[in-house]
């Protein structure tokens, strides 16, 4: 299982990608593990305000239906359309060609929040 040490976590299995004020948001390699073979996914659109620990979008696989939680503030400035045709692009490349969304940060304060790629990986351990 992957933790890359350049982003940001959290307990919901959301990865961060941080570029100054635009973050980078997708589920982590452990969550599409989880999952399985993800079939759908559901995204906001450009535009949308979206609210720490709320749902921005849903995630469906063979096993389950998954709401996916936004961990910062701000307006989503992107979205990655290829999900739309091919979300098992997710359980192949979740870190790279999987990232869902992108945000235009309201509260950077947020990301001090986020759990870096050690403490994630001991959240894990402790969850199984």
């Amino acid at each position: 299982m992957e933790f890359p040490e350049e982003l940001k976590y959290t307990e919901e299995h959301e990865w961060v990608l941080i570029e100054e004020e635009i973050v980078t948001i997708g589920i982590t390699d452990y969550a599409q593990d989880s999952l399985g073979d993800i079939v759908f996914v559901e995204l906001p659109e450009v535009g949308a305000i979206l609210e720490a620990g709320k749902p921005f979008g849903v995630v469906e696989s063979v096993k389950a239906v998954s709401d996916i939680y936004s961990p910062v503030s701000g307006e989503v400035v992107e979205i990655n359309e290829e999900l739309v045709g091919a979300p098992e692009v997710i359980n192949t490349s979740p870190y790279e060609d999987g990232w869902m969304i992108k945000v235009k940060l309201s509260d950077t304060a947020q990301l001090d929040d986020l759990l870096d790629a050690e403490e994630y990986q001991e959240f894990i351990e402790e969850e199984v």
